[in-house]
């Protein structure tokens, strides 16, 4: 198979053995292939896959057809549309995953569009409803609202019923974020616009301060992006006066069985509003995985709402 691979910080788009299922597994031949901020950062040696997938192939999310089901594994036929999460090397003719981490692909979407759905979706449900418990009436911050999670966190915000404000520093992209239920605002005046019961962090450590000053008491944080910094100071009086809470979430290096209830979460409350038309799938812009190096050049250039997806050549 050909897959997207990582040496030496370089990428390329090389032949590999096909992968083989397991007890339990399915073989996918992949038709679409979402990138991500982590995919961003593995490529230069920050952000390494976990113990026991390719460690030089990128690509957390993918859709596709079952091509084999390996011994016991019973949830999907041959040819049935899936997508799901991997731990590494999704962006790939082929892959293998754990029958448990798949779902069904809904009907109405494209295979670019699914290809973009299973790592922002459950990223940011399991950030916002699993973890920081948004609630009807409930005001959400989403830092980065433009990006491919915080497109998914804005739609998800507005599905619970929450008043959701999200933060795009680009202004051209401003018009559509407003349209997929946000009030938009810009990055360097949200502190004004709180208080905020839930805020989204996407962006790191240089807006923990403020957030918290932007907290309405009790209100939560989740942090699942540190793209601008890591570390950061924080005077714990402020937290302690809002009777406030800081979580952070990684899901990638999760075992099998948390992914697995966050992907059945997602395939109950998500995938339904999904099939409806109630949530979409922003796709910026596909690349066939012949030309995995210019779509990694645009996600890194930013100015783009939603997923780039990279596309298999057998994809219809």
């Amino acid at each position: 198979m050909r897959a997207v691979t990582i040496k030496d910080e370089q990428l390329a788009v090389s032949e590999h053995p096909d992968p083989v299922p397991g007890t339990g597994e399915v073989l996918v031949a992949v038709r679409a292939a979402g990138l991500n901020g982590a995919d961003m950062m593995q490529r230069i040696g920050r952000y390494p896959a976990p113990p026991g997938s390719p460690q030089d192939i990128p690509g957390m999310e993918f859709a596709g057809e079952v091509s084999v089901c390996g011994p016991g594994a019973q949830r999907f036929k041959l040819g049935d549309r899936v997508m799901g999460i991997v731990g590494g090397g999704g962006q790939a003719e082929l892959v293998v995953v754990h029958e448990r981490q798949l779902m069904p692909v809904p009907e109405n979407l494209s295979w670019p569009q699914a290809g973009g759905v299973p790592e922002v979706f459950l990223t940011a449900h399991d950030a916002l409803l699993t973890q920081a418990q948004l609630c009807l009436g409930e005001r959400l911050l989403v830092h980065g609202g433009a990006g491919g999670v915080g497109t998914a966190a804005i739609q998800l915000g507005r599905l619970a019923g929450a008043r959701v404000v999200a933060t795009v520093r680009d202004t051209s992209l401003r018009e559509q974020v407003t349209a997929l239920g946000a009030e938009v605002i810009d990055p360097e005046d949200f502190v004004e616009h709180g208080p905020f019961d839930v805020v989204l962090e996407l962006v790191g450590a240089p807006n923990l301060a403020a957030n918290v000053q932007a907290l309405a008491v009790g209100g939560r944080i989740v942090v699942i992006g540190v793209a601008a910094g890591a570390k950061t100071e924080l005077n714990l009086l402020g937290l302690m006066a809002k009777r406030a809470r800081i979580h952070g979430s990684m899901l990638r290096s999760r075992p099998l069985e948390e992914k697995a209830i966050a992907s059945r979460r997602v395939e109950h409350e998500v995938l339904p509003a999904l099939a409806s038309g109630a949530l979409t799938v922003p796709v910026h812009e596909t690349f066939p995985l012949e030309q995995a190096v210019a779509a990694y050049d645009s996600f890194a250039a930013g100015g783009k709402l939603g997923k780039i997806v990279l596309v298999m050549s057998h994809a219809a």
